[in-house]
């Protein structure tokens, strides 16, 4: 089976509210993979904010004349990615690539008669899911509201941001946070990097005391000799790899001891492909996989990888929850848990009326 045709486009997804720092959409970049024999791909890309349209370009320009005509099968990655190489072998490469790549997989569940996750491998029917927001900016009231809004729905764990100019206004959110969800719910913290050494020492120390499962991204994402300095100040775990990119960064931090929880963005990383091998070393060194975002892909891989921690529910930016989708997919989150049964393929059908990109 060959491929005929591959073509991108770029959507922007309007947020219900703006994450911190006025991050007010989401892009998306829908990749479409047609073959000779009449079964199509979907795949996609994903940015906040910037990329969207040079993604489209690297897929329309660069990937599609290399990808017509060749085999219909993602173990195409390694070539395809040696193809962009002289363009990068990391960062708008790997998300351009990611597309093509999760449209591969698509197409080969669908030929198989297959979902992508009975596909790939079921290991379990479900998966822990948490309550996640982009909320410092949210004043306390509000912060306290989404939480409680995610109790209500039966999450079992939360996930707020830290990282404010002033550790005090951390270290009080984070206290009204476990009042609400009581000593038996998990609660985590993610810095999303704004940390530098000596600020996360003082506001470790003083969170502590509320039981963290861990901190994501606490110093800035790729400096591994500050993550192992931070680490001999603080028994507090580690969440990191949404802005890690090769399966070899993932190593190096886990080798170094700094990377409890490995987090990889299945579109940032370059698709299922390098997802599932990210999964597989971490697995190999007793890490667990908890994966960045992007639930209705994210939550499946989570269903087949061999070790998995929880998939993060963004509050009210799920494809489903911006209207993304043309249909529901079948992966449902409800309880605290995640589950999916997608029919033939991912289940991931994007909506036509979605608004291009300005």
């Amino acid at each position: 089976m060959r491929v005929t045709e591959v073509a991108a486009r770029a959507f922007r997804l309007p947020l219900r509210r703006a994450w911190d720092g006025g991050v007010d959409h989401n892009d998306i970049v829908v990749v479409q993979v047609a073959t000779d024999a009449g079964v199509v791909g979907t795949g996609f890309s994903w940015t906040p904010l910037i990329g969207a349209g040079a993604v489209v370009s690297l897929v329309n320009t660069d990937l599609a004349p290399v990808v017509v005509g060749g085999l219909a099968h993602p173990s195409r990655w390694e070539e395809l990615r040696w193809h962009l190489r002289e363009a990068g072998t990391t960062g708008l490469t790997l998300m351009a690539l990611a597309g093509v790549d999760i449209a591969l997989w698509d197409v080969q569940a669908k030929v198989a008669g297959m979902s992508l996750v009975d596909l790939i491998g079921r290991r379990r029917d479900r998966v822990a899911a948490y309550g996640s927001g982009v909320n410092l900016d949210y004043d306390s009231a509000d912060l306290l509201e989404q939480v409680g809004s995610w109790v209500g729905s039966g999450h079992r764990a939360a996930k707020i941001k830290v990282g404010s100019a002033e550790v005090t206004r951390d270290v009080e959110r984070v206290a009204a946070v476990r009042g609400v969800l009581g000593p038996e719910r998990t609660l985590m913290v993610d810095a999303n990097q704004r940390w530098d050494v000596p600020t996360a020492v003082r506001a470790l120390d003083r969170l502590v005391e509320h039981d963290p499962l861990f901190v994501e991204e606490p110093l800035p994402a790729r400096d591994l000799a500050a993550h192992e300095r931070l680490r001999a100040r603080t028994a507090v775990p580690f969440a990191l790899g949404e802005n890690l990119r090769e399966v070899e960064e993932f190593d190096r931090f886990v080798e170094a001891g700094v990377c409890d929880v490995a987090q990889p963005n299945v579109v940032r990383v370059g698709g299922i492909t390098p997802f599932l091998r990210v999964a597989e070393s971490m697995a190999r060194r007793g890490v667990p996989v908890a994966p960045h975002l992007l639930p209705e892909l994210s939550g499946q891989l989570a269903l087949c990888v061999p070790r998995v921690a929880m998939v993060e529910d963004i509050d009210h930016a799920s494809f489903e929850a911006l209207g993304a989708l043309a249909a529901p997919s079948g992966v449902r989150i409800g309880e605290g848990w995640l589950s999916a049964e997608t029919g033939l393929g991912h289940g991931l059908s994007f909506a036509r009326d979605l608004s291009p990109l300005p």
